[in-house]
């Protein structure tokens, strides 16, 4: 196989990908800094910023079809970490995602997400023809439901959900018959609307998820605990309050007086502290470079030289659209909260690796599109 010089490399970089990440890692600094008010959570998210890039540099490295003969091994190897979990899993907040290293946590479901892509995208990159056969769509469908089951359990619905958007993408432009997929599609959503049933008419004592689950899909119906509805509540004033322009950095008074949760105003409401203190004018810039990253995603997906590396684009895309899409509908009220990092901008080491591992992946792609 034929292997780019570095100057080769160089000229093959796609630099508005670059240069959106880049954004996106500058804004986030600065907004967790003002969010928090803490030097030692900006110097963190920075080493984690710079730790990323050099994992995302790794991964441009190597072809992406030598990264994939690795897939399987990554795939097994992410879901015995949420299997040790159950062991070692540190509690927060109720449930066991993390497990505590000593200088950091570390958060399995995030590097799963990635390993899913790849492990996916090597095994529909097969003929076609075979992709028809009812015993591939049940073996995609187990690989899909083992890691969910795992998260799930947790507990985390959302980062579970965000297993099934990919899968779905990935199947999609794999080519898998387009009645199996109906069917799957189908299949999901009257169990949806069955759990949803559940949650808001069933006596208390059928658990069907995690009180603070159900809590928080009560509250999107504006039947949860006032606590719960008041940061949801607090979230949305936070994002209308800031007008056009905002009240400017670090002169947001949600987060700074208490209204907007301590907790996750860097977290899961990073856009809420954004939109509050940088307006309208802040929130597009921010949603422009997530467009920018979706667009050249996809078109380095239209762009790859085989079907393996237009599926590792698609599951990035999926992965980063989904994330996106999940946290800011929770900030502006039209999704429940779920507890979704916002790619790049909400604090936390794991998160932003694995975005920029998946961004890697991405330029991997582009890289190698023109070389056999």
């Amino acid at each position: 196989m034929y292997e780019p010089q570095l100057n080769e490399r160089r000229s093959e970089s796609d630099w508005p990908l670059a240069a959106a990440a880049l954004g996106l890692m500058i804004i986030g600094a600065a907004f967790i800094f003002s969010a928090t008010g803490s030097g030692t959570i900006y110097l963190h998210q920075l080493l984690w910023c710079v730790l990323g890039v050099v994992a995302a540099g790794a991964a441009c490295y190597f072809e992406y079809g030598s990264i994939a003969r690795w897939s399987a091994v990554f795939y097994w190897g992410t879901m015995l970490l949420l299997l040790a979990l159950y062991a070692i899993g540190a509690v927060h907040h109720g449930g066991k995602r993390w497990i505590d290293l000593g200088l950091f946590n570390l958060q399995p479901s995030e590097f799963a997400k990635i390993a899913f892509i790849l492990w996916m995208a090597n095994y529909l990159s097969r003929p076609r023809e075979e992709l028809r056969r009812g015993s591939v769509f049940l073996a995609v469908l187990g690989y899909t439901l083992l890691p969910f089951i795992l998260v799930y359990k947790e507990p985390d619905l959302g980062s579970a959900l965000v297993f099934l958007a990919i899968s779905l993408a990935m199947m999609f432009v794999a080519g898998v018959p387009n009645r199996m997929l109906a069917g799957l599609v189908g299949g999901v959503g009257i169990l949806g609307i069955l759990v949803l049933a559940l949650i808001l008419f069933a006596p208390p004592k059928y658990k069907i998820v995690e009180s603070y689950q159900k809590d928080r899909v009560l509250s999107f119906f504006g039947r949860g605990k006032k606590s719960l509805n008041y940061n949801v509540e607090q979230a949305l004033i936070s994002v209308g309050s800031g007008g056009l322009t905002g009240k400017g950095w670090r002169q947001g008074t949600q987060h700074s007086l208490g209204f907007l949760p301590t907790a996750g105003a860097h977290n899961d409401f990073i856009f809420s502290v954004i939109a509050e203190e940088e307006g309208f004018v802040g929130s597009v810039v921010v949603l422009t470079l997530y467009s920018v990253l979706l667009f050249y995603g996809i078109k380095i997906a239209s762009q790859a030289r085989d079907r393996l590396g237009q599926l590792m684009a698609i599951g990035v895309v999926a992965l980063l659209f989904t994330h996106v899409f999940i946290n800011i509908g929770m900030n502006i009220r039209i999704m429940p909260v779920a507890g979704i990092p916002l790619p790049l901008l909400s604090y936390g080491g794991s998160s932003v690796i694995c975005s920029l591992i998946a961004l890697g992946i991405l330029h991997n792609v582009h890289i190698y599109r023109r070389y056999h």
